[in-house]
């Protein structure tokens, strides 16, 4: 749809003159809904088809356009974007290097599992990740996730970017603050 891709265009325009005043690296895209009357794989097209234009315009600002999938299960029901073979994929064919995934782990635990194999599979086209406990998107140690070995494994392949803490507490107040000081101490100690 013309009028979508202008939508698109005018919204990354904006975006890079918020990125001209604060000269940020990463910028987060989230697909959207599917739409029940187009066949998948007209749309995982549509999606490249826009992924490569916002790319484009991107490129040149050194701006990198990170995609999430999101869980279908639990917290985003009807969205497109769901895991990280589906990511991957998508990343592959718009084929820019702007285009990126970040790896929300408490998204992809509940969504895929097997954390550490699919990092791998995708580590090309890796750009960031965020962190959560599952169940209940807390602080790390909280669920069943093993973020002493993700985070040993993510060192040992090179990443030093940011580690996004998208949680929230166990428990509340400083109590709270200081267990998640805590967890955060016992991942890296590895």
């Amino acid at each position: 749809d013309p009028e979508i891709m202008q939508m698109l265009k005018d919204k990354m325009k904006t975006g890079l003159e918020v990125q001209k005043r604060t000269n940020v690296k990463t910028a987060l895209v989230v697909p959207g809904r599917y739409d029940e009357k187009l066949a998948w794989d007209y749309q995982t097209a549509n999606v490249i088809d826009c992924m490569r234009m916002l790319c484009d315009l991107a490129g040149p600002t050194a701006l990198t356009l990170v995609m999430e999938p999101l869980n279908a299960h639990t917290d985003h029901p009807g969205l497109f974007l769901t895991s990280m073979p589906q990511s991957y994929m998508i990343c592959k064919a718009v084929n820019h290097p702007s285009c990126k995934i970040v790896d929300d782990m408490y998204h992809q635990q509940i969504t895929e599992g097997n954390i550490i194999p699919n990092i791998d599979m995708s580590w090309e086209y890796i750009g960031a990740f965020h962190i959560g406990d599952n169940p209940g998107r807390k602080e790390p140690t909280t669920g069943e996730i093993n973020y002493l070995n993700i985070f040993k494994h993510i060192h040992n392949k090179g990443y030093n970017g940011v580690l996004c803490m998208e949680h929230g507490k166990s428990k509340p107040g400083k109590e709270g603050e200081l267990a998640v000081i805590e967890a955060y101490r016992k991942m890296d100690a590895f």
